[in-house]
């Protein structure tokens, strides 16, 4: 735990939701089990093992006396949430509100967009932060096509959350998005976010399971650029080991000629090289370009188990 608190020892009040510390990555032994998140004005603290309640007296001692150092006046807020094994298993996890409040709405910001995220309760909290710079690179990628095009990307948003994605390329200039997602309180909030962004025009929402909406999806398209961001393994609705080869014989028919594709994985047991070997067994003309990195406070001793965000461009009827 030591290097969790060296960490709190050495932090400043952050502005934008941001990862703090990340012992999950394996590079300080003894702290595998803790991450330390900013979703201002709350820091979320969560555990992974069973935490004893000296351990987090400890903590939150550290965190007060960092706290009256660098915002001396303003208040503490920060919650704790426990994802112990048999939790995670049940898809649960026991949250507590440790000191201060949290806002309702909460909302934090990330390069200039604003995000509806709710902390208190689920293990998921409404925007992913080891995806911040997958999102930094569509704003780049669909900011790079208007200038060179003259146009604005047509986008297609699939596994869409909270649809951060659509947010970041409507504020880069997109002409359009559409988001699809099969839970309606993911898209609801998705609505929000680009509402408290200004933006009432662009965007699509579909709240409806990906594998049977085919038709309406293709319908919408072609597109620029297809992001696809699914849940690793979520019972009957994706498991990445059969599901991604149904959503690669896809991709050619939905993307114009030299688009691209940004597909996600976060599945520690699958490297990147499952998504390229899946790829020319399944859509041979989109050829890999690169792989984008991770946010530097999510490294990781192995790289091959941490985010796997990987661009494919079309190159059929490309010269």
């Amino acid at each position: 735990m030591q290097a969790l608190l060296d960490a709190i020892a050495t932090l400043t009040p952050p502005v934008e939701a941001c990862r703090i510390f990340h012992g999950r990555g394996g590079r300080f032994p003894g702290s595998e089990q803790w991450t330390l998140d900013a979703y201002p004005p709350v820091l979320v603290l969560t555990s992974f093992a069973p935490v004893t309640d000296d351990a987090l007296a400890t903590i939150d001692g550290a965190l007060r006396a960092r706290w009256q150092q660098v915002a001396p006046g303003q208040p503490l807020n920060w919650v704790f949430q426990h994802r112990g094994e048999a939790l995670r298993i049940e898809g649960r996890s026991d949250t507590r509100l440790m000191a201060g409040e949290v806002p309702e709405p909460h909302v934090v910001t990330e390069d200039g967009a604003r995000l509806r995220v709710q902390v208190l309760r689920g293990q998921n909290h409404g925007l992913f932060l080891d995806m911040a710079e997958g999102r930094r690179w569509v704003r780049a990628h669909v900011a790079n096509h208007r200038a060179r095009t003259g146009r604005g990307a047509r986008v297609l948003n699939l596994f869409a959350y909270t649809c951060a994605f659509s947010v970041a390329a409507l504020q880069a200039g997109a002409a359009e998005v559409v988001n699809v997602d099969m839970s309606r309180g993911a898209i609801a909030t998705g609505q929000q976010n680009h509402q408290l962004n200004g933006l009432g025009a662009g965007a699509r929402f579909l709240a409806h399971d990906i594998f049977s909406s085919w038709g309406k999806i293709t319908r919408s398209g072609p597109y620029d650029l297809v992001i696809v961001d699914p849940p690793s393994y979520q019972k009957g609705s994706f498991v990445a080991t059969k599901d991604y080869a149904r959503l690669m014989r896809r991709l050619p028919e939905l993307l114009m000629p030299g688009g691209h594709a940004l597909l996600c994985l976060n599945a520690p047991e699958l490297g990147m090289e499952f998504l390229r070997e899946q790829m020319r067994s399944q859509a041979p003309s989109l050829a890999f370009v690169e792989r984008v990195p991770n946010p530097a406070a999510f490294a990781d001793v192995d790289e091959e188990r941490s985010l796997k965000v990987l661009v494919f461009r079309d190159t059929a009827a490309v010269g």
